[in-house]
């Protein structure tokens, strides 16, 4: 439920067209109970951030009631992210006008509809290797309505290379930087931009990359101040911090 939708009941009210006793009924649970799952409907309204359906390890039937539920409920995005490829077939065969995005392992069954967008992130990836993750933050972001360029393959290897992109970090409203081996891109953009940096960790580099510790490790020791740092491979959680910036501005 959004505030809008909060707004539309209590208008209803006032002109008659809606019982109070419907209207705090409507209010009141904050959960729908599926069963195996518990839909937390009131996530918009309280934070600004839409509740989204993790599908890995969900049965495909569990993803698509998950989403029914989720797009009879809201009039917000719903967003099913680490999407098997099994889900996919059965999301789209019930909704076929999803989109999906086969990097990022994400469906959108609904966008964030608005006449322009609410805000500007650049998604940064230091290699071509850690699209993955950024495409999951990139997919996400969009989906909720916000505007992403995309600067890829500019890790610290080539530093004429994110040097180059300095325009859309100076314009951005958030930067997400995705990076594997040691990490270390988010200082460089952190020392470029005053924009405020997000930084994702990927489970990508050598033996002693430790799956994405070393560059976590790295990243949480930035000598850049302000860089705030997600759990590896994280690119949803990255993108849910995007919104929360964007959603701070428009307020």
């Amino acid at each position: 439920m959004r505030a809008e939708e909060v707004n539309d009941l209590l208008i209803a009210v006032k002109e008659g067209r809606l019982a109070p006793d419907d209207a705090v009924g409507l209010l009141r649970e904050p959960v729908d109970d599926l069963g195996f799952a518990q839909i937390d409907i009131h996530r918009e309204l309280r934070q600004g951030l839409p509740e989204t359906i993790y599908a890995e390890h969900k049965t495909p039937e569990q993803t698509v009631a998950i989403a029914e539920r989720m797009l009879a409920g809201t009039t917000g995005p719903v967003i099913a992210t680490r999407v098997p490829k099994v889900a996919i077939g059965a999301l789209r065969a019930r909704f076929p006008e999803l989109t999906h995005n086969e990097v990022a392992r994400v469906a959108v069954l609904r966008s964030e509809i608005g006449e322009s967008p609410r805000g500007l992130v650049s998604v940064i990836t230091a290699g071509t290797s850690d699209l993955p993750v950024a495409e999951e933050a990139a997919a996400v972001a969009e989906a909720c309505g916000i505007k992403v360029e995309r600067v890829t393959d500019a890790g610290v290897a080539g530093l004429h290379r994110i040097l180059a992109a300095r325009a859309p970090l100076a314009e951005a409203d958030a930067v997400i930087v995705v990076a594997g081996m040691e990490g270390a891109l988010p200082s460089i953009v952190g020392g470029l931009t005053g924009a405020p940096i997000i930084s994702v960790p990927t489970s990508v580099g050598y033996g002693a990359s430790f799956d994405g510790l070393a560059a976590l490790l790295g990243m949480l020791n930035s000598c850049a101040a302000g860089v705030v740092v997600c759990n590896i491979d994280n690119g949803f959680g990255a993108a849910m911090c995007a919104l929360r910036i964007v959603n701070g501005k428009i307020r």
